[in-house]
């Protein structure tokens, strides 16, 4: 089977489930439980999307040392925001150590 198929097949699959949730809208009740566990599954895909592109940057084996610019970043990425809770500086100032890092500017 091609890819291009494949691709075609997730598509129509997608807009299906989508386009059906959208014209049912509000007659469509789930419960409880159901409603609680659907609220975890953006962070759970966000954390299967960047886990491995910190862990294993150039797709290979996990690289747990100090010559990964990703995981220094994410590290100080969670203690700035732990000890601040501003996003903004968060960001900013994990960008600027993963570049320092990157570039050899921050790291001997």
């Amino acid at each position: 089977m091609s890819i291009t198929w494949i691709i075609i097949g997730m598509a129509v699959i997608t807009v299906f489930i989508k386009a059906t949730i959208f014209v049912l809208g509000g007659r469509v009740v789930f419960p409880p439980l159901l409603q609680q566990a659907l609220g975890f599954v953006p962070v759970t895909v966000l954390t299967a999307i960047i886990v491995p592109m910190i862990l294993a940057p150039h797709g290979g084996g996990m690289e747990f040392s100090w010559h990964n610019p990703q995981l220094v970043a994410s590290i100080v990425a969670v203690l700035v925001c732990a000890a601040t809770g501003r996003q903004l500086l968060t960001i900013a100032i994990a960008l600027a150590v993963f570049f320092g890092w990157q570039f050899g500017i921050l790291h001997p």
